[in-house]
């Protein structure tokens, strides 16, 4: 038997060409470890670009006036249009500030906005019809129009340095959620509905079948592409969004890369990729009402129905400022989440109430693994890692989540409140949670770390001192 050898160098080299780190025995001989982040740049390198056409449209030559008062619902379709006959290209808003309802794209256009131009979505309900398929807190169902929607189209993308302003306040959009944003028009509140909507999902009713636009007070996401091919959202502003800011569903090929999303009412997350393939969210700022980004992958037995991962994801550079959590996973992940890798993310404010954050229940459920995170950078924030089997309903069901092998490195945390409130079950612990070079600077609570099964600390510091977990 021929037995091919090769020299130690030679053999960790292989192994690191490979993508595998190595490390030494006690007898000094070499072992390997898979490299996780060397599959995260694997990720950025398949992510496919939207191929759109060298030609160019002019919102004006389509009648558009940029007054701020002129609507310009028609010229927007006309262009989208035109721009499709003609097989794509880009749609250019010129300067100015522009008037319209929803605009729904197709393939291959790139709607671009100038410097200086603004896009602004007219705030009254009726626009927003008829219903389409869409997804609201996880649910598929017949509802608004998203103000920016796209229904299984392919390379499509929203770029440029203008502003969307959602057009959403406490007068608009926002009361729809009914408690403090209110303001006195308990009539219009999402609450029959929502509740109306989950029994729908629970009885299996036909999703065609799930009609709650106009009465129903359920309100539209602002960018939606539902089932799409290779998506770019680059450079724009999105400011007061009626609900959820930039939600792809179903997606394969997500690029979000240097938006700015600010919007402070309900439910305003940032970023929230839903059961979607292949996505990079890059040098973003976040200033929101809700979670900065939250990857979800369908709620309940919509979740289950669907049965599609939110999977390989690359979240790096981003800023997070107010809102509920940063980086987060939930609540709506009844179809599991897989792979996700956060890196080099600054995040604090006093209105910042969690940085990393899991939430889930025994009625959502889900498989989440292979979450890493390393290189975050924290000044404010409430709790600094969260990972909760109880959210919201709590222990209620009967679908126990499962949330395993997260690794945080490298994390530093200025001034927290709390530093962990890590809750699985008795009977359903969470597993494989390592903790690498964390320095807390001052906590006023460590927090609570209860059902965890091999929860490994190296080098966590909290308040100058070194935490063990007994």
């Amino acid at each position: 038997m021929l037995r091919h050898t090769v020299d130690r160098r030679t053999f960790i080299s292989l192994l690191a060409a490979a993508g595998y780190t190595t490390c030494l025995t006690s007898c000094g001989r070499a072992f390997s470890l898979p490299d996780d982040w060397h599959l995260a740049s694997r990720i950025r390198r398949s992510i496919r670009m939207p191929d759109i056409p060298d030609r160019q449209f002019n919102l004006a030559d389509f009648g558009a006036i940029g007054d701020g008062a002129t609507d310009c619902s028609d010229a927007f379709a006309k262009a989208v249009a035109a721009c499709s006959a003609a097989g794509g290209g880009r749609i250019v808003v010129p300067p100015g500030k522009f008037m319209t309802g929803p605009i729904h794209l197709r393939s291959r256009i790139d709607l671009h906005l100038s410097d200086e131009a603004t896009i602004a979505f007219i705030p009254e309900p009726a626009r927003y019809l008829p219903p389409v398929l869409t997804h609201w807190e996880g649910l598929e169902f017949m509802g608004y129009s998203p103000l920016i929607y796209a229904y299984r189209q392919t390379d499509i993308a929203i770029t440029g340095k203008g502003t969307l302003e959602g057009g959403a306040d406490e007068t608009h959009w926002w009361h729809w959620k009914g408690g403090r944003f209110s303001i006195g028009k308990t009539e219009e509140d999402q609450k029959l509905a929502r509740a109306a909507l989950m029994q729908d999902a629970e009885d299996h009713v036909p999703v065609h079948e799930r009609v709650y636009a106009d009465g129903a007070y359920l309100r539209p996401p602002f960018i939606q592409p539902f089932d799409c091919d290779r998506v770019l959202i680059e450079d724009i502003t999105i400011r007061n969004a009626p609900f959820w800011l930039i939600n792809p569903v179903l997606c394969r090929d997500v690029v979000v890369r240097g938006a700015t999303c600010e919007s402070l009412g309900p439910n305003s997350d940032g970023c929230d990729p839903e059961s979607c393939h292949n996505v990079l969210i890059e040098n973003c700022r976040f200033d929101t009402g809700d979670d900065c980004i939250a990857i979800k992958s369908g709620r309940n037995a919509d979740g289950r129905r669907i049965n599609t991962p939110c999977e390989n994801i690359v979240i790096a550079d981003c800023d997070m400022q107010a809102g509920h959590g940063g980086i987060v996973i939930g609540s709506e992940i009844s179809g599991g989440v897989r792979n996700v890798f956060a890196e080099r993310c600054r995040m604090s404010s006093p209105d910042l109430e969690r940085a990393i954050r899991i939430k889930t229940n025994s009625v959502r459920g889900g498989v989440l693994e292979h979450l890493r995170y390393r290189d975050i950078t924290v000044g404010e924030v409430r709790d600094a890692i969260v990972i909760n089997y109880f959210y919201e309903e709590g222990d209620a069901g009967q679908f126990d989540p499962i949330v395993r092998d997260v690794v945080i490195e490298n994390l530093s945390i200025e001034n927290a409140r709390r530093v962990f409130q890590i809750r699985g079950f008795e009977r359903d612990p969470i597993r494989d949670i390592t903790l690498r070079d964390v320095v807390v600077e001052s906590a006023a609570e460590t927090g609570v770390v209860e059902n965890v099964m091999n929860f490994e600390t190296h080098n966590v510091i909290i308040n100058g001192d070194r935490y063990e977990f007994p």
